[in-house]
């Protein structure tokens, strides 16, 4: 069965939320973010994203990986995609066509949405809001992401779902990356069929199963 390389507090929630979906005996194998060290290259430092063993696996130095069976795939989105192709059923792509679509709100929500959306979420966690410069990020980034939440909220409110009329990867690779934006309640209440599909998808118990264990991990 599959392995990631990796932490909860890190883009691997995708993988993590996938696998509770699908019941997929995933094996978390704890790779620690370097900048999260005092000294990443110490002789006691424990597996990191700068530990030549790890670079052997992944030259990028990111998390997550995914080893199956000797196969080696890195990006997180690209992670969900495949193993929702090979081992989930429904939450998989049903024909042609539907893969191309979840690459291609994958592929959006990649380069259209998380930048900026990241950008706010950083800004919201270290303490910024209510500074001029963190108040200016936000409404910066907020502006940039006007016109591609407009298009997903649109999609949202036409379709219960992001591809298809059933819950899929889909759904979990965007609602991954919206995450992120929901450390502003200001831009989200422009949004609300994005708000509302959200709140479904976080509500679903594997998406509770994901987060009790990112919560659970030391940050």
């Amino acid at each position: 069965m599959p392995s990631i390389y990796g932490t909860y507090r890190s883009r691997a929630t995708r993988n993590v939320w996938l696998a509770a979906e699908a019941g997929i005996d995933l094996t978390m194998i704890p790779v620690m973010q370097a900048y999260r060290l005092k000294d990443p290259h110490a002789a006691d430092a424990p597996l990191n994203t700068l530990s030549p063993a790890f670079l052997a696996i992944s030259p990028a130095g990111a998390i997550p990986v995914l080893e199956d069976d000797g196969f080696v795939l890195t990006e997180s989105l690209a992670i969900n995609l495949y193993l929702a192709r090979k081992y989930c059923g429904d939450l998989g792509p049903h024909d042609a066509n539907e893969d191309a679509l979840m690459q291609q709100w994958a592929f959006y929500g990649a380069t259209s949405i998380e930048p900026a959306a990241l950008a706010i979420m950083n800004t919201t966690t270290s303490g910024k809001v209510g500074t001029a410069d963190g108040d200016a990020e936000i409404a910066s980034r907020s502006a940039a992401l006007d016109r591609p939440l407009k298009v997903v909220e649109a999609h949202l409110s036409a379709h219960p779902h992001v591809v298809g009329d059933r819950f899929t990867v889909a759904d979990i690779n965007l609602a991954e990356v919206l995450r992120y934006a929901q450390s502003s309640p200001p831009l989200m209440a422009a949004f609300p069929a994005i708000t509302r599909w959200l709140a479904a998808c976080q509500a679903r118990p594997a998406f509770q199963a994901m987060w009790a264990l990112r919560m659970a991990e030391p940050a």
